[in-house]
C-alpha cells in the first residue's frame, strides 16, 4: 500500500439513526400524571423514566434484563512524551486487572448488575485470545507529529465498534455501557473535544493520572500540535480519527453510532468516551438520542462535551477515571426511574384522590 492510500480514507456509512418512540414517551408522561404523587415530585427520576420507555417503545418501561460494560483499550503513541503520570506498560496490566475481576469497573458492575466485557484494540503488549479477536495494532501513532492510524486500521477499528456493538445487542444486551483504558488518551481525547467544539486546547487540557504542572504544560503543546493536523480534516469524521484519535477512541465512536441505529440506549462515561461521542454522532447525525450522560467528568474536556451533544449528567460526583465507572454509578438511578414507572400504583389503582385538572402539572419529555 502506497503513502498516498495509507491516507486515505474509504467510506463508512451507518444507517439513518431511528427517532425514539413518540407514543411511548406521550405514554410514560401521561402515566407519570396518575401515578400517587404530586406530578414533578421525583424530579429527574420522571424524566430518566420517560427517557428509557421512549427508547424501549413501551410503557410502562420493562427493567433491564443485561446491562452490558463495553471497555475499549488502547495504547498512545503520545504517552511516551511525558504526558501521562503512568507509564504504558498499565494498559496491558490493567486489562489482566479487568479479566481478573480487580479493578473499578469489576465492583461497581457487580453492584448494578452490569457484566463487563474488555476489548483490546491497540494494547501495545499481547493479550489473551479472548479480548484480542478485534485488535488493530500494537499502539496508535504520536498524534502531534503522525497519523493515530492508516486509512485501512480507521476502518478496520470502526467497524470493530460496530461489530462488538452488534455482538452484544443480538446476544440480549438492552443496556450498553462504554468504558475505555488507556494511558494516554485523554490527549487524543481533548484533541477531539478541542476540534469539535471550537474551544482552545488550554481550556481543555485535564490532570488526567495526575499530572504535575510540567507534564500539564507539555500535554498542552502535544495537543495544539496535534489540534494543528486535526482541523484540516475537521470536516471528514473518519479522517479525523485517523489523524487524531486512536484504534480504541475510533472503535468506541463505531460502538456509540451502531448502538443508535440498533435501537438500543447507551450510558456514556466519562472525557474519552464523550470525545467518540462527538465524532459517532457526525458519523450517525441524530445518535446522541439514544445515549444517557452518566456523570460530569471531572476533567475540562467533560462539560464541553455534555454541552455540545445537549446532554444532561445524572450525576457530578468529581469522578474523572473512566473504565465505564461513572456511567456504572448512574445505572441504578436509571434503574430506579424505570421501576418508579413501572411499579408505582396510580390514583385510581390505590383507591387514593388525585389532584384536579387545574393543579396537574406533568414530567418534562
Amino acid at each position: 500500500m502506497s503513502t498516498d492510500d495509507q491516507n486515505q480514507s474509504g467510506p463508512i456509512g451507518f444507517p439513518a439513526v431511528p427517532a425514539p418512540d413518540e407514543q411511548a414517551r406521550r405514554q410514560a408522561v401521561a402515566r407519570h400524571e396518575q401515578l400517587t404523587k404530586p406530578a414533578g415530585s421525583l424530579g429527574r427520576l420522571e424524566e430518566l423514566g420517560v427517557w428509557v420507555a421512549a427508547r424501549q417503545g413501551t410503557c410502562p418501561p420493562r427493567p433491564f434484563a443485561r446491562p452490558r460494560v463495553i471497555v475499549f483499550a488502547g495504547d498512545h503513541g503520545i504517552a511516551a512524551h511525558g504526558v501521562s503520570a503512568y507509564p504504558s506498560d498499565v494498559t496491558g496490566q490493567m486489562v489482566g486487572n479487568f479479566l481478573s475481576g480487580g479493578a473499578a469497573v469489576n465492583a461497581l458492575a457487580a453492584g448494578s448488575g452490569a457484566t463487563v466485557r474488555v476489548v483490546d484494540m491497540a494494547v501495545n503488549t499481547d493479550t489473551p485470545p479472548v479480548v484480542s479477536a478485534h485488535k488493530v495494532r500494537r499502539g496508535s501513532g504520536s498524534i502531534d507529529r503522525e497519523d493515530a492510524l492508516t486509512a485501512a486500521e480507521v476502518d478496520a477499528a470502526i467497524n470493530a465498534g460496530r461489530t462488538i456493538a452488534d455482538e452484544e445487542i443480538d446476544s440480549g444486551a438492552d443496556l450498553l455501557i462504554a468504558g475505555d483504558m488507556g494511558i494516554g488518551n485523554t490527549t487524543p481525547a481533548a484533541v477531539l473535544i478541542s476540534a469539535l467544539t471550537g474551544t482552545e486546547p488550554v481550556a481543555v487540557v485535564g490532570r488526567g493520572t495526575g499530572i504535575d504542572d510540567n507534564a500539564w504544560m507539555r500535554k498542552t503543546a502535544a495537543i495544539r500540535d496535534a489540534l494543528r493536523r486535526a482541523r484540516k480534516v475537521l470536516n471528514d469524521p473518519v479522517a479525523l480519527l485517523r489523524t487524531s484519535s486512536g484504534a480504541d477512541i475510533a472503535a468506541l465512536a463505531g460502538f456509540l453510532a451502531q448502538a443508535a441505529v440498533r435501537r438500543t440506549p447507551v450510558l456514556l462515561d466519562g472525557v474519552v468516551v464523550g470525545a467518540a461521542a462527538l465524532v459517532a454522532e457526525e458519523l450517525a447525525p441524530g445518535a446522541r438520542q439514544w445515549w444517557l450522560a452518566g456523570h460530569r467528568s471531572a476533567e475540562p474536556g467533560g462539560p464541553l462535551v455534555l454541552d455540545h451533544l445537549d446532554l444532561n449528567p445524572i450525576l457530578d460526583l468529581q469522578m474523572r477515571l473512566g473504565e465505564g465507572s461513572g456511567a456504572l454509578t448512574a445505572l441504578p438511578v436509571v434503574t430506579a426511574a424505570v421501576r418508579v414507572l413501572r411499579e408505582m400504583a396510580t390514583f385510581a389503582e390505590a383507591g387514593v384522590v388525585g389532584p384536579t385538572e387545574a393543579e396537574t402539572t406533568g414530567p418534562t419529555a
